[in-house]
């Protein structure tokens, strides 16, 4: 069966397609930090639902993408790709390095836009928004955690952890108090196991381990509603690995957040309620099938 399908995920039901070797990009955008014209742009649409029902975390349908300096002539980098994923529920990509996992992730997030096909994020559609626009929308409604975490080193623990709620102070929602967000960064803080000896500390000074740790809490501080994690295992050894999806998973649960997860490491794919691999041309062609 070809891949350009769309389908409602289903526990132990998994996915392919495939996508040229790319390099990985950040999923910040360098919009981020001038915060001066993104906190005042307004959001273009209310989330989509269908006949007034929550909107799904996401609904993909027959995405395609490829970069502009490619031929016409060559295959799409990525898709086509249909699937459905539900409130609250975690989805692991799978894939070999340079497979185009963090290029899907960038559509997720709003980096880039879909070629072809419509992918909506949490009801919205994102195709029809400005750059400012959806910067805006990713700081308020997403948590990110990036292979190499990218805590600002100069910064302490504390206020890498509340960063998000500094640029985005909308973020909390009806909580948008900074005892509130206090509240939460230690909340979060100690659930990860970071004792407050720590978070005077300057983020460099941590262990690796450690320095995971304060990533998964600055996604989830303002409890976001969908996070993104790129590869967030792969400086791990295998017991610090199994003990950081371990609390993550269970935190990500408990606050009923959906969880989106990059890896080429196949042993992590049954923590997660829903896989999707992806393979390159080499191997397959540009579609994959149906497992």
């Amino acid at each position: 069966m070809r891949a350009g399908y769309s389908a409602l995920l289903s526990p132990c039901r998994s996915f392919c397609l495939a996508a040229p070797a790319l390099s990985a990009g950040a999923l910040f955008s360098s919009k981020l930090r001038q915060t001066g014209d993104v906190q005042t742009l307004p959001m273009p649409s209310e989330p989509y639902s269908l006949n007034g029902a929550a909107p799904l975390a996401l609904q993909v349908s027959d995405l395609r993408f490829r970069w502009p300096s490619q031929s016409q002539e060559a295959p799409d980098t990525l898709g086509p790709l249909g699937f459905e994923l539900g409130r609250g529920q975690s989805l692991f990509l799978a894939g070999a390095s340079g497979s185009g996992k963090s290029t899907l992730l960038s559509l997720l997030a709003g980096i880039h836009l879909p070629t072809h096909g419509r992918c909506l994020v949490l009801g919205h559609d994102l195709s029809g928004w400005s750059g400012g626009q959806r910067d805006r929308w990713r700081g308020e409604s997403l948590g990110i955690v990036f292979q190499q975490f990218n805590l600002l080193p100069y910064l302490s623990v504390w206020d890498n952890v509340l960063l998000p709620i500094q640029l985005h102070p909308s973020r909390m929602g009806a909580d948008a108090n900074p005892l509130n967000a206090q509240a939460q960064a230690r909340e979060l803080l100690l659930s990860l196991d970071l004792a407050e000896g720590l978070w005077a500390r300057p983020s460099h000074q941590l262990s690796v381990g450690q320095q995971q740790r304060v990533a998964v809490a600055r996604a989830l501080i303002g409890r976001p509603q969908l996070v993104i994690a790129d590869e967030p295992t792969s400086a791990l050894d295998e017991a610090r690995r199994e003990s950081f999806m371990s609390v993550m998973l269970e935190l990500v649960r408990s606050q009923g957040v959906g969880l989106v997860m990059a890896s080429h490491d196949q042993r992590l794919a049954h923590y997660f309620d829903h896989r999707i691999e992806i393979y390159s041309p080499a191997g397959l062609g540009s579609q994959g099938a149906l497992k």
